[in-house]
């Protein structure tokens, strides 16, 4: 420590999902899609390696920023307004230095969220303003209406919300950009492609909103590290200005080449997500046959308690049987248990380990 940087002791890092190295764990900690990349990814990754290696990559990710405008045409998004970096994290880590340090203003955000938000904030000296959720755990907009835009840095809002799969309508998410107008309003979509509405839409008439995407979860390549922010130019400019003050080339050439393979085969993305809803559904219809509160959601994942038995119980129960869940310390979290959507085996894992928790022989 005696070498730190004046302020580091006071950094809290956040703390990932566990990711074990044990043979035949069912892992449902990380959000992490349970089927394969498009082959067409494999493919495109296995033809890029070879000697361009040893160049750097394009600073720009100019073809791999095409594709995903061209993938959201609808939208009218042209190339310039596509950034991407390593992972929405890093996206996301741009984003809170570009728009929201600002003296004396703080940064709106629901209470209970993703907790990378709080640690961002510590990091850059942010002050975050903390808004509960109701008591049925949705993000309640009117709170955020009652606050006065010209004392905020900014907003940041997860949609679908995170723990809780909790997802707002659009609509709801448009009276937050007419609200707070002259504050860059941050929509964090990692997980709408599993039955939430995007922002996308808000992008041409509401210059202050930002959206960021993942390849993470839907696409199911969380182990590439590819993220993407939306937004009209001069947004986009200043995440640009953060990512050649840090680090010119955040993505490789294999991640480029292989994200591209990934959003030109989005039939195949649309295939695996389909089965996750469904698999979601099935799930949450047993976790309440079995006596759990499940909110709804629309991510991968559920969020769960048992009125009978603690979280933390449940965890290491599970734990103990070779199923790995994600439980939170908080506590107004420590109740409740973070499930990820595996596939239908992986679920059927889940069940009977619970049985064997809820009624022991």
């Amino acid at each position: 420590m005696t070498f730190w940087s004046d302020g580091l002791d006071r950094l809290e890092p956040y703390v990932p999902g566990e990711q074990p190295r044990v043979a035949d764990l069912v892992k449902l900690n990380t959000n992490e899609n349970p089927y394969p990349p498009s082959p067409r990814v494999l493919a495109a990754i296995a033809q890029a390696v070879g000697a361009q290696l040893a160049l750097y990559p394009d600073p720009l990710s100019l073809q791999l920023r095409r594709a995903i405008a061209a993938h959201h045409g609808a939208a009218g998004l042209t190339a310039d307004q596509v950034f991407v970096g390593n992972g929405s994290d890093e996206v996301l880590a741009h984003a809170f230095r570009a728009f929201f340090v600002k003296q004396d203003r703080a940064l709106v955000m629901p209470e209970i969220s993703y907790s990378f938000y709080k640690v961002y904030c510590n990091l850059f000296g942010i002050t975050p303003q903390l808004v509960p959720l109701r008591e049925d755990w949705c993000i309640a907009v009117e709170d955020y209406l009652r606050i006065d835009p010209a004392t905020c840095a900014g907003v940041v809002i997860a949609n679908p919300n995170a723990p809780t799969g909790i997802a707002l309508p659009l609509a709801q998410l448009e009276r937050l950009a007419t609200h707070f107008a002259h504050q860059v309003v941050l929509i964090d979509e990692a997980y709408v492609d599993f039955g939430a509405e995007s922002a996308l839409a808000l992008l041409q008439r509401h210059p202050n909103v930002l959206v960021v995407q993942t390849l993470s979860k839907a696409w199911a390549l969380a182990g590439l590290r590819v993220g993407m922010a939306f937004g009209q130019v001069a947004l986009i400019e200043g995440l640009t200005r953060v990512k050649d003050s840090f680090n010119s080339y955040p993505l490789g050439r294999l991640a480029q080449v292989g994200a591209q393979a990934a959003i030109e085969d989005y039939s195949y993305c649309q295939g695996i997500i389909a089965q996750v809803v469904a698999t979601r559904e099935a799930m949450t219809q047993a976790l309440r046959q079995r006596g759990f509160e499940v909110l709804p959601s629309s991510a991968n994942f559920v969020f769960a308690r048992h009125p009978q038995h603690a979280g933390v119980h449940l965890y290491q129960e599970l734990r103990a049987r070779n199923v790995l869940v994600r439980h939170f310390s908080s506590a107004k979290l420590t109740d409740h248990l973070r499930i990820t959507v595996g596939t239908p085996a992986q679920m059927q894992a889940l069940l009977a380990a619970l049985d064997a928790v809820l009624e022991p022989a």
